[in-house]
């Protein structure tokens, strides 16, 4: 690698918030993915779509930690720390929160006690249960219910809140923890029409204060997020820019849109 290379992807990891170069990663033979590469800025919303199997989630088990690659860099906080020497709790802890597509919240605890909860999650067992909450944790989760809609139902069981409430809380619980990045699986899959238009307006408010990458197929919501899309194939990416840039491209529509 030349001076000039090593310079500017010094200075591209030193101005990202997340930072993928050649990832590499096989399972039984099978190249999930094949040297992909990705940037994140801060403070940015970024859309990714793409046919099943294309990488998707195996980049986000690289990002967490959950999967380790087999080649590459993936680089986080201006290049300050390597995501493939750390473990997933280590990783949650620096900042990277994750929502998997079906949301797990504690049904039987209220939507205000789940929230309480992912507020107390970085303190031990003994520390938590005998934990006081000060006057700022109460507005701070006073805030995230504020961000999430969910004011109206804090006493509220969270079992008895509409699928897509329950989505709108696990965010909630994932803001919770301050983290700086958040990676956001099919948040819309399941939800009415109107929850699909809210949480489109919802992550958009988050993307203000954080980065958040949002895992999409739903065409609709992905256009009313109004951000730059990645589209994945077989493992790296296949076109990058504008909704419209994206869909029009004839490598997506053969890959994805097509289908």
């Amino acid at each position: 690698m030349t001076d000039q290379t090593t310079n500017q992807t010094t200075n591209r990891t030193t101005s990202s918030l997340l930072y993928l170069n050649g990832v590499s990663v096989s399972f039984d033979g099978f190249k999930a993915l094949n040297s992909l590469s990705f940037i994140v800025e801060p403070g940015e919303l970024r859309a990714i779509i793409g046919p099943n199997g294309a990488g998707k989630t195996t980049m986000m088990d690289i990002i967490t930690g959950k999967t380790r690659p087999d080649s590459g860099d993936v680089f986080f906080d201006g290049g300050k720390v390597d995501l493939t020497k750390r473990d997933e709790a280590e990783i949650a802890q620096l900042g990277i929160g994750r929502k998997f597509q079906k949301p797990t919240v504690f049904e039987s605890h209220t939507v205000w006690d789940n929230l309480e909860l992912a507020l107390n999650r970085k303190r031990g067992v003994f520390a938590t249960l005998f934990y006081t909450l000060t006057a700022a944790d109460k507005a701070r989760i006073e805030e995230i219910l504020e961000t999430v809609r969910l004011t109206g139902r804090r006493d509220d069981l969270a079992a008895n809140l509409s699928h897509g409430q329950k989505q709108w809380l696990e965010i909630g619980m994932l803001l919770a923890q301050e983290p700086k990045l958040l990676l956001v699986d099919e948040p819309v899959a399941g939800m009415t029409d109107a929850e699909t238009v809210e949480t489109a307006i919802l992550l958009k408010e988050i993307a203000k204060t954080r980065s958040v990458v949002v895992v999409e197929h739903d065409m609709g919501f992905i256009r009313d997020l109004g951000v730059k899309v990645t589209c994945l194939a077989e493992g790296s990416v296949l076109a990058e820019g504008s909704i419209d840039f994206v869909s029009s491209d004839q490598k997506v529509i053969e890959n994805y849109l097509g289908r």
